[in-house]
């Protein structure tokens, strides 16, 4: 389900201020964009997010603002620099080249300057970032919930008129069976002159199998119990959107199977507005967690 969230905390002179961003996804796609003093932070913030939202692809932007502590921003990684020094010289004799080394070759290795590592400043930054992560990720909820409660409206009446519809179906086949059975036995008729070599039992077993394949009552029974199913889903506590989907999966089965049982034009009619309908209704349920 798409949402935003957005938080700023300030704590002990650190300001971070926090962006949730989602869009539809069947699973949970989580990208982080941090500062680099909290790289390594990156696999906590995935865990607090799990728990807080199960379905969308994030992304998750933090910035740490920190009052000057006197110490310097950056240093210099001597070891990274040495390294790289004597790697471009020997590259320089490999290839024969003249050109000394200079300070600005050095200075394209981002390894050569690094930030200062003080654990206390971590933890301080840290527990004011995952406040407002967490701060951001409720309003970015309470979005989704808004969202959701209009969503919840058009497929609950997307679904009752799919029940209604498939009520229409089921009195419109009870009504074509008597029907269908006079116009089975006018065809038979018709292309046996000799009537008494006709097993008149026979005839009324087969017709009575022919009928009850043209008899979709099963089928729409089935039908309004996904139907209920799906209604029932939807007022549950838990995340119900892989459930829905299944739902939609099988209320489409039912309607296929209702569609190659018929041969009404009515009801091959509704049928096609079924499975119009429940397109939408997947659609729909891409946004739902």
């Amino acid at each position: 389900m798409t949402g935003f969230g957005r938080a700023e905390i300030a704590r002990r002179g650190v300001t971070a201020t926090v962006e949730v961003r989602a869009v539809n996804s069947r699973y949970l796609d989580v990208t982080a964009r941090l500062p680099r003093i909290l790289s390594q932070r990156e696999k906590d913030i995935k865990e607090i997010v799990r728990s807080c939202v199960n379905r969308g692809s994030l992304v998750i932007s933090v910035t740490v603002e920190a009052e000057d502590d006197g110490l310097a921003p950056m240093k210099v990684n001597k070891t990274a620099a040495k390294t790289y020094l004597k790697l471009l010289n020997d590259l320089r004799k490999t290839a024969k080249i003249r050109e000394r080394v200079r300070l600005e070759h050095l200075l394209k290795f981002s390894e050569v300057f690094e930030v200062p590592r003080d654990d206390q400043s971590d933890e301080r930054e840290w527990a004011v970032v995952e406040e407002a992560l967490r701060a951001a990720l409720e309003g970015f909820n309470i979005m989704r919930r808004s969202e959701g409660g209009e969503l919840a409206k058009d497929l609950d009446r997307r679904i009752r008129w799919l029940s209604q519809t498939v009520e229409e179906i089921e009195q419109l086949s009870r009504s074509r069976l008597p029907e269908e059975r006079e116009k089975l036995h006018k065809r038979i008729a018709e292309l046996v002159e000799d009537k008494s070599v006709i097993d008149q039992n026979r005839l009324e077993l087969e017709i009575a199998l022919l009928a009850d394949k043209l008899d979709v009552t099963e089928e729409c029974v089935r039908f309004r119990s996904h139907t209920k199913f799906f209604l029932e889903t939807m007022t549950a506590s838990d995340s119900a959107g892989r459930k829905l989907n299944f739902l939609v999966q099988e209320i489409n089965r039912e309607a296929n199977t209702i569609g190659s049982k018929t041969n009404d034009a009515d009801i091959a009619h509704r049928v096609v507005q079924i499975k119009e309908e429940v397109e939408k209704i997947r659609e729909q349920l891409q946004n739902i967690e």
